[in-house]
């Protein structure tokens, strides 16, 4: 059985999507700590001018955990936001399919990133009709502090006995922790598809709601396009 394991990101790209559908188990690795100026509070969309982060505000310090992190209120970053998807994609063809979740979300106070970035993800999940099961790290309990160990418990205690592992990770990796636990290391191999988008030639890696927008239910088939991993 595949297992993969990421941190909740926001508004996650379509190779994170790929890296849920590939598994038969994904785990949403919410025990480590939030790392700034990556992708648990921002991504990516495209405007008629290039793209542009949308990021959410958070209040931490070092050593929080992601489930821990808080969002800075004090800013108002998603009337900002709902805003930013109206402005720029309010002439895709699918945008009015899915505005008006977009408008509740926003409309709420969220007080934890985790619990923002878990709630548009399941959302996401539905859309696309990816059927992976979906647990969290905090759930299993009793994880190593070592990041190897800990990953190779996650999928033992997972019932795994695959981890799809991404391929940033191949650098630093210790495959021997997993092979001592009888685990085969994968890793993920992904080149986003071009698909029809607004303001001319296309970009890729954006968020998954630039696809969503532009393509509606046809997006785990541009998913999967971009599948290059060997199973």
């Amino acid at each position: 059985m595949i297992v993969s394991v990421h941190q909740s990101h926001y508004l996650p790209w379509l190779g994170y999507f790929d890296k849920v559908d590939c598994a038969d188990k994904f785990v949403i690795l919410d025990t480590v700590q939030y790392e700034k100026n990556g992708w648990q509070n921002r991504n990516k969309i495209k405007s008629a001018d290039g793209w542009l982060w949308l990021t959410v505000p958070v209040q931490h310090k070092f050593g929080t955990s992601i489930a821990e992190t808080q969002i800075n209120n004090n800013i108002k970053w998603a009337k900002k936001h709902k805003q930013a998807l109206v402005t720029n994609y309010s002439k895709a063809p699918f945008f009015k399919t899915y505005k008006e979740y977009f408008q509740k979300i926003y409309s709420q106070k969220w007080e934890r990133l985790s619990d923002l970035n878990d709630e548009m993800f399941r959302y996401f999940i539905e859309k696309t009709g990816i059927k992976t099961e979906i647990i969290t790290a905090s759930s299993l309990g009793g994880l190593s502090e070592d990041p190897n160990q800990r990953l190779a418990q996650i999928v033992k205690k997972s019932g795994g006995d695959v981890y799809l592992a991404g391929k940033g990770s191949m650098d630093y990796l210790c495959e021997e922790s997993f092979r001592d636990a009888g685990i085969n290391v994968i890793f993920q191999d992904y080149e986003p598809a071009a698909y029809s988008q607004l303001y001319g030639d296309f970009i890729p890696c954006m968020s998954i709601v630039d696809a969503l927008f532009n393509v509606g239910g046809d997006i785990l088939k541009v998913i999967r396009e971009g599948r290059r991993t060997e199973l």
